[in-house]
């Protein structure tokens, strides 16, 4: 079976700030059912009388109520697309940084997605300047084999689009710049282990990928520090569009589905609708700050994932796909699914954050099931 993880996507060893006081405030018009700008958590109600309620917001939260002009970096990949997305339909406004707005305007029709902004590469400073927030997602996939040109360009990818756009912000003038920057780096960067459990405190591991992440995110950490900037290493993304997924499932509908390697490598994932949630409170939360592990609270062997995607699917997962045949096509990028690591979003749980699927089986249950072209293997690998 032939799938690959992205490297998906530092340290923060502050802890996290805790609330020391509560807000009150009257929203004689908010009920149930409207739709808050930023997707909060749902405030804890102390009283309701007919259409009057009074709530209690936490002071590190602000009411969230404006809106953010955003420029985003890897827009286009698997996890740009879903946050494009969301933004737009939270009636945020979205430039897109490129560098081939022709591409770019295939997958994001003017028709589908009115009013988006796409703009190349020399147009991206003044972008930059009229934005309030910029996300950074560019890299090179790793889903493939890695010849030493492969290797230089993955991490040329991220290093040197990361290193543009703090450069930008940095010749910005204080009242200009963006308030915020959301870096994306990877799990990758703690290396690989069985036994091992990580945090965003743990250490960096001495792998290939481990190296790149350094490099990653100590170009994102040369942002002036009136910037607030947020350090999302990310998991294997779990969606319905692309990703591991996209890769495994054909598999299972053909029942050759199965675990690569032994199995017992650790799986730390995250579902795409969580992550981009995430993202969204990186934004708009003064709390986040530093590193924040992008992964679901509780990860899986992969062995135990492939059981739980056949179990979903109505498939068997009994044909496991050997080292050896890994290597001989991927050669040293085989690494990246032979071997994995258990990584716990300590962060993101001590800031309050809720994951809407925090278990695997949950998470494969609403991919799966809500989408039948993932159902019927129709799916397009990114």
């Amino acid at each position: 079976m032939l799938w690959l993880t992205e490297l998906a996507q530092q340290t923060d060893t502050s802890p996290a700030s805790k609330p020391d006081m509560e807000l009150c405030k009257i929203s004689p018009h908010w009920t149930k059912t409207s739709p808050s700008l930023f997707h909060l958590r749902r405030p804890r109600l102390i009283k309701e009388e007919k259409r009057c309620r009074i709530f209690c917001v936490d002071n590190n939260q602000s009411l969230k109520s404006e809106q953010l002009i955003v420029s985003i970096t890897g827009a286009t990949g698997f996890i740009g697309r879903r946050l494009v997305q969301r933004l737009l339909a939270d009636n945020h406004v979205v430039r897109v940084l490129t560098r081939s707005r022709s591409k770019t305007k295939s997958i994001f029709p003017a028709k589908e997605f009115p009013g988006i902004i796409i703009v190349e590469e020399p147009e991206w400073p003044k972008c930059i300047e009229a934005s309030s927030a910029v996300v950074n997602l560019a890299g090179l996939p790793i889903s493939t084999r890695w010849s030493a040109e492969i290797k230089k360009e993955i991490k040329r990818s991220r290093v040197n689009t990361t290193t543009k756009v703090v450069d930008v912000i940095n010749c910005l003038s204080p009242d200009v710049q963006p308030k915020v920057l959301v870096s994306a780096t990877a799990v990758g960067y703690y290396g690989t282990s069985e036994t091992q459990v990580f945090d965003e405190q743990s250490p960096s591991g001495n792998d290939f990928l481990a190296e790149v992440c350094r490099e990653w995110e100590a170009r994102a950490q040369g942002v002036n520090k009136d910037v607030r900037l947020v350090l999302i290493r990310i998991g294997v993304v779990l969606g319905k569009d692309g990703g591991a997924l996209a890769r495994m499932i054909p598999l299972f509908m053909m029942f050759a589905g199965g675990p690569l390697g032994s199995g017992k490598q650790w799986f730390s994932w995250i579902h795409l609708d969580d992550l981009v949630s995430l993202i969204m409170e990186a934004l708009s939360n003064q709390s986040y700050k530093g590193v924040i592990n992008g992964t679901a609270p509780n990860p899986v062997r992969l062995g135990e994932m492939c059981e739980q995607l056949g179990r979903v699917m109505g498939r068997p997962s009994w044909l496991p796909v050997p080292d050896f045949a890994l290597k001989a096509v991927l050669g040293e990028g085989a690494s990246v699914v032979l071997d994995g690591q258990k990584v716990l979003p300590k962060k993101a749980q001590e800031l309050g954050f809720s994951f809407d699927y925090p278990y695997v089986s949950d998470a494969l249950k609403d991919i799966i099931t809500s989408d039948k072209k993932l159902v019927q293997g129709q799916v397009r690998a990114p």
